[in-house]
This record gives structure tokens, C-alpha cells and sequence, in this order.
């Protein structure tokens, strides 16, 4: 028999970081950033009047599956609308709860929140993958309680099949993508000797928490040298508005055997970054960058050639790039997932009502006179590697629909 415990307050969390940590190993797509480590990160730092409902679900007392939620009030033109959503505002490109089954568990959790109460006018659960990991258990958790949804684009993310050998991988990229690559290796080493370094620690549980912070200072030198130290988008490492949550989070990612920092050195200089998150073979994109000063013959290719090299080597499976900068990783990903937006309106919410009913004639307009899905504009041409802070997209932004059943 299921049961749902609700928890509002992020230190009542450790009491079930174990079972998280048991869960988000066998979670499809269980990434660091659906961690409670990050979370507790993220939390600090970015909570500001968001409201914790962390869904614990138990299945014969057996902890079975966590949803992480929050309640946010997001303004629209029409007014405030209060979303039950994930913390997650974007800072990778999918997300969900940690679970071997992640149907049975949103089911169970959206019929708590039917029953439980109503603080919020409408269920927004973005970032999901329907296609890939999720494979379509939220589509199916909504319909099971009857819930008449609207399913809409939220982004596009580019992913690297790691489980190949490197041979076979550079075999199938396209001819112009191979000589660009080849010809980093060639031309780079003309600028200094070439080191690729790799720090990518076991964390406290095997006794390699040493966090390296001249290596990570290092990353933040290179960052600066890069488009980044002038940027004002307020999401790079360097940024004073998210800098120390950049920090936090990789202190916290190197206690739990997370982190992965790459560094290129040229002649002893450190040269280009990239620094990802990894968890049970699943590496996250996060930041990277290189000092155009020292070498302009291709430090940046020859960075992500040498990391994707080392990964399948080391065995790992998947390379989530992120959404945005199409043109900087067209020839590097091997697919790329639509990533979707799924909402349900309560009826009972006027709020609601009205943004059910704009959202259906702006895809009424969009079947009418566009060609195809597309993401909304404020994800496309993005420098960066996964970006947050998209609370105000309120609106659809496709005509990709789908309902199910009825249920007030």
C-alpha cells in the first residue's frame, strides 16, 4: 500500500538523503542535478519566496520514489498564477523525481496533490524528456488520474552517445567536423606543449574528497579570459550573482564523487576548461571556456575531442550538452530530444481558466500560420551551456497537444 509523506523545510530532507541516494541510482536519467545534494544548493541560494512540497513516496514503508516540488508565484499579464512545479528554474535541460519507477510514483504523487491542498492554480512540470528517459511515464501518470493536460516544447537538449569507442565515434561525424578536430590537434600543439588533465574524484564515500580548489580557480581564470568574463547574462561561473553558487554546488558535487573538471594546459599555462557533473555514467555539461589569447587554432575542439575521448575510455554512457549554441555543438552531439512542458489548469482557478484559454488561441494561431514546433525564442543562439532562471515563460510556445480524460 502506498503512502505519501510531505516535507516543506529543506533541512527535514536528511533524514532521507540514503534512500535518495539509493534511488537516484537506479533513476532513468538520474543526473546530479536531481541530487539532494544540489538541491540543498539550489535552495539556498535561489529559494527566495518559492514554497519546498517534496513528495517522499512509501510503498509498504519501503521508500519507493521522491518528487521534488515547490509552490512559485509567477506573474503574468493576466495576473499572478501560483505553479506547482520542480526547483529547478532551467539549470540543465531535464529533470524529475528519483525513482526506479517514475510512472507509479507521479501517479501516486499527483493524486496527493488533488486530494492535499489546493495552493497552487496550476500544475506545470517542465523539463521533461518524454522521449528519452521519462518515456512517456508523466504523460501516463497525468492521464491515470484522469487529468486533462496540455503538452507543450520547452527546449531542445544535444546528447553524446559515450557507450562507442572514440574510432568508431570520429568515424561517423560528418567530413568537415573530423578535419576541424584533426586540425586542433595539429595546429594547437603549435602554440605550447599540449597536457589534458582530468580531475574527477570518488568523493567522501571512497575517501577522495579533496575538492582542489587551485584547479576550480583555475577554471575561473579561464572563464574570465573568455567571452564569459564580459558577459552579463548573470549564469557564467564568474558572475557575482551566481559565482558562490557555483561554488557551493561543486564543493558539494566533489563530496558526493560528482564533479568532473577538465583542464587543457598549454606549456604549463592553464589553457581551456569544461566543467561537467557525472553520476552513474551520466555526464551534465556545465560551463566551459578558453583563453583565445593562447592559442585561436582550436583550444575549445581540441578540449571536447580529448574529454569525449578520455569518457569512452573510461566507459561512460551519455554526454548531455544542454540546450542553446546549436552551431558550437552541431558536430559534436549524436542526437537531439525534444524536452517538453506539461500543464494542467485547476478548474476551480479563474488565474487558471484564463491562461488555459490564451494558451489554446495562441496555438490555434500557431497551427494556423506557422510551420512546425519550434522552442521559444528565448532559448535559441544561448552561448552558454544550460542556463536558468526561465520563471517568466509562462505562455506555450507550440501547438503540440495532447489531453486525457477529465478531472476537476
Amino acid at each position: 500500500m502506498s503512502d505519501v509523506i510531505e516535507l516543506n523545510e529543506i533541512d527535514a530532507l536528511l533524514d532521507y538523503h540514503q534512500d535518495w541516494t539509493r534511488l537516484l541510482s537506479v533513476t532513468p536519467g538520474g543526473s546530479f542535478y536531481r541530487s539532494l545534494e544540489w538541491l540543498r544548493d539550489y535552495w539556498t541560494h535561489f529559494a527566495e519566496d518559492q514554497k519546498l512540497r517534496v513528495l517522499v513516496i512509501r510503498d509498504d514503508g519501503e521508500v519507493t520514489g521522491i518528487v521534488p516540488l515547490c509552490i512559485r508565484r509567477i506573474k503574468s499579464k493576466f495576473g499572478t498564477c501560483r505553479i506547482v512545479t520542480y526547483p529547478f528554474d532551467d539549470w540543465g535541460s531535464i529533470y524529475g523525481p528519483s525513482t526506479a519507477c517514475p510512472e507509479q510514483t507521479l501517479t501516486t504523487a499527483l493524486k496527493y496533490l488533488l486530494e492535499s491542498r489546493r495552493d497552487w492554480d496550476m500544475i506545470d512540470l517542465r523539463c521533461v524528456d518524454s522521449d528519452s528517459f521519462d518515456r512517456g511515464a508523466t504523460e501516463r501518470a497525468l492521464a491515470t488520474n484522469g487529468l486533462v493536460f496540455e503538452k507543450f516544447l520547452w527546449n531542445q537538449t544535444m546528447f553524446i552517445d559515450l557507450n562507442q569507442s572514440w574510432d568508431d565515434y570520429l568515424k561517423s561525424r560528418p567530413k568537415k567536423a573530423r578535419q576541424t578536430y584533426l586540425r586542433a590537434e595539429r595546429k594547437v600543439p603549435e602554440d605550447g606543449e599540449i597536457e589534458f588533465f582530468r580531475y574527477r574524484p570518488g568523493g567522501e564515500a571512497r575517501g577522495e574528497a579533496d575538492p582542489r580548489w587551485d584547479l576550480y580557480e583555475q577554471c575561473e581564470q579561464i572563464a574570465l579570459k573568455s567571452w564569459q568574463g564580459s558577459s552579463t547574462s548573470g549564469t557564467t561561473i564568474t558572475h557575482e550573482k551566481v559565482s558562490q553558487f557555483f561554488r557551493d554546488s561543486y564543493a558539494s558535487a566533489i563530496r558526493a564523487g560528482a564533479a568532473d573538471l577538465n583542464l587543457i594546459y598549454l606549456s604549463g599555462k592553464p589553457a581551456a576548461f569544461c566543467y561537467n557533473y557525472h553520476l552513474n555514467g551520466y555526464l551534465d555539461g556545465i560551463r566551459m571556456g578558453y583563453d583565445s589569447e593562447l592559442s585561436s587554432n582550436g583550444l575549445g575542439r581540441l578540449l571536447i575531442g580529448r574529454l569525449l575521448h578520455d569518457s569512452m575510455d573510461r566507459g561512460d554512457q551519455v554526454m548531455d550538452m544542454g540546450y542553446g549554441a546549436v552551431g558550437a555543438k552541431k558536430y559534436w552531439y549524436t542526437s537531439m530530444d525534444n524536452v517538453y512542458r506539461y500543464v494542467y489548469y485547476s478548474p476551480t482557478s479563474p488565474i487558471a481558466n484564463v491562461l488555459k484559454l490564451s494558451h489554446q488561441v495562441a496555438g490555434w494561431f500557431r497551427d494556423r500560420f506557422s510551420s512546425g514546433e519550434a522552442p521559444d525564442p528565448e532559448f535559441q543562439d544561448n552561448p552558454s551551456l544550460p542556463t536558468p532562471g526561465k520563471r517568466e515563460a509562462l505562455a506555450g510556445t507550440t501547438s503540440d497537444r495532447v489531453k486525457s480524460g477529465s478531472k476537476g
